[in-house]
């Protein structure tokens, strides 16, 4: 018996993970008859959260390789690609009933990728040039730890914390020191002096100081203790401790700078969101993030048929509320402002415009040569760098 409520890669591969009336329609249109019913299904998101004017669009990679060696084509803006509302960013075609029990995992895989990612980019394009760091784990099942660091590392987060994550994605994982190293060492200054003891020397000395004393008194015993081996010092405060936090990183650097220790970086973290980026960026140097990209708002994708071969030709059929037909979007311009929606097949509204869907897969084979993480972490920053700071 499984000792962890999760399914395997066999089970998600096999369509296991599915919906329970995906299984329903799939009898009863076998019992129909139509089993090859060919269809085109558009992946979108009708409306973003409130406030959001773009979206980053993650997860293609995963989906490519649930839908390899079946019988479709795929259709997809490339992974890391801002995109708005409306705008499809997948087309699946192909037999209805040789994909249709995935729609349930697929639309799992882009919309927890994309809603994770989307808030790290946020937050990236929020903080400018300031560290990002994504320490969410703790906010998700064990299980999907690897897929959350590739998510928020891909959205822009400069480094994650999850020991797993070089296993995985060869990102190398940064972290600080928790408070149960004082804790349990007793000693806010043996418990330093240990670490930098025993550290490798590519671990960089950041001191977590808010465990036993004052933020100030503790951040200025760290960098007597440690000298130039001290990178800088973390303030996680608890908001009930906190008072304006501003103004205690402000004392903060004050107290480090005139004491001659004006190198000394400055890391905060806990429950930092959107608006504490913003009030803090320019007294910090970076920010741990955690539960605010783990936990995000959704970008709620959903998916739906939009076109019917009938009698060989692609005729445009969906449900009330959606646009029908099989669509393209061109990108005219930098940013997802210039983008134009027409037909799959039209041709493009001008010729410096770029359609954005490219055939990924052809009949169950992945024809693209994937980006690597890194690749994709960088298109998403070259798109954030154009918007001028507009989220």
């Amino acid at each position: 018996m499984k000792k962890f409520f999760i399914a395997d890669e066999d089970e998600i591969l096999n369509g296991d993970v599915t919906d329970i009336y995906f299984l329903r329609t799939k009898y009863v249109l076998e019992k129909l008859g139509l089993a090859n019913t060919k269809v085109r299904m558009e992946f979108h998101a009708y409306s973003l959260p409130k406030g959001y004017s773009w979206a980053v669009f993650t997860g293609l990679e995963e989906v490519l390789h649930l839908l390899e060696g079946k019988p479709v084509t795929v259709y997809s803006m490339p992974e890391g690609t801002l995109f708005k509302d409306i705008e499809p960013v997948m087309i699946i075609e192909g037999n209805y009933l040789d994909f249709g029990v995935y729609e349930t995992a697929l639309l799992g895989i882009l919309r927890h990728y994309s809603s994770i990612s989307t808030k790290a980019a946020r937050i990236k394009a929020l903080a400018l040039d300031k560290l990002v760091l994504f320490f969410g784990l703790r906010a998700l099942h064990p299980a999907v730890a690897p897929m959350a660091d590739r998510a928020a590392y891909i959205g822009g987060a400069d480094a994650v914390s999850g020991a797993l994550s070089e296993k995985y994605l060869g990102l190398k994982p940064t972290g600080t020191m928790p408070h149960a190293l004082m804790l349990v060492v007793g000693d806010n200054e043996k418990a330093w002096a240990a670490f930098d003891e025993y550290m490798p020397p590519d671990v960089p000395r950041i001191i977590l100081v808010d465990t036993f004393e004052d933020e100030r008194t503790e951040a200025l015993k760290a960098a007597k203790l440690l000298k130039d081996k001290l990178y800088g010092v973390r303030l996680d405060t608890p908001a009930s401790r906190r008072g304006n936090f501003r103004k205690l990183i402000e004392e903060v650097r004050w107290t480090l700078r005139i004491n001659g220790f004006n190198k000394v970086k400055i890391i905060v973290s806990g429950g930092i969101d959107e608006d504490d980026v913003v009030n803090l960026r320019d007294v910090v140097d970076g920010f741990g993030v955690g539960t605010s990209i783990a936990f995000p708002e959704s970008v709620d994708f959903s998916a739906d048929i939009v076109e019917k071969e009938i009698d060989g030709k692609w005729i445009p059929f969906t449900k009330r509320g959606k646009w029908p037909g099989a669509k393209q979007v061109y990108r005219c311009g930098d940013t997802p402002d210039s983008d134009i929606i027409t037909m799959l097949n039209e041709a493009p509204p001008s010729s410096n415009c770029k359609p954005l869907l490219v055939k990924y897969m052809e009949n169950g084979r992945i024809i693209q040569k994937l980006p690597s993480l890194e690749e994709i972490r960088e298109y998403v920053l070259q798109q954030l760098a154009k918007l001028n700071g507009k989220l």
